[in-house]
């Protein structure tokens, strides 16, 4: 394993861990002081949130709640992941450790375009709306079609399942840049 290799697993381990520990404050912080609600938004705190106001009754996700995503990698390869509803693109990227390079630098705060996935024209129609902060990155991401959309603001839903999302050829990650302006 390279250096960069494992400097980015050691990177995606810490991500995790920060996420699910706000994940633990935001829940507890909001269930007891509905002032403290504003933490900061992650995209998998804004999926689960859309999921909980719609139903008084969280229950654990069995196997079969699993959705099958497909990405097919910058090379053509077709990678099928389960993942669960209410999860973002990105959140599955991470969490199946997927190696996708730079995908979601910003690691989901909607401040790069690094996790731009590319979709089917009838699935695309079935996406939510396009905020105006994800349009402003997507015009910073290369490869950029009239389907595509970020990764971190895709949440997976019964109804994508056995979605197929391609990544673009390239990706416009800053870290890579040689420093040469």
């Amino acid at each position: 394993m390279s250096l960069s290799a494992a400097a980015r697993r050691l990177t995606l381990a810490s991500w995790r861990l920060s996420r699910r520990s706000s994940s633990t404050v935001r829940k507890t912080y909001s269930s007891t002081s509905p002032s403290l609600t504003r933490l900061p938004d992650l995209s998998r705190d804004r999926c689960q949130r859309r999921e909980i106001t719609s139903s008084s009754v969280v229950q654990p996700l069995r196997s079969e709640n699993k959705v099958t995503v497909n990405f097919i990698n910058r090379d053509g390869e077709k990678i099928t992941v389960k993942a669960s509803p209410g999860e973002s693109l990105l959140d599955v990227v991470v969490d199946q450790d997927l190696d996708f390079d730079g995908f979601g630098a910003c690691e989901g705060t909607l401040a790069c375009s690094t996790c731009h996935v590319i979709f089917e024209e009838e699935i695309y129609k079935q996406l939510g709306p396009i905020s105006d902060e994800e349009m402003d990155m997507l015009d910073l991401a290369y490869g950029l079609t009239d389907t595509s959309r970020l990764g971190c603001q895709i949440c997976l839903t019964k109804s994508l399942d056995g979605v197929t999302v391609r990544l673009p050829e390239s990706v416009a990650d800053i870290r890579q840049s040689d420093g040469s302006a």
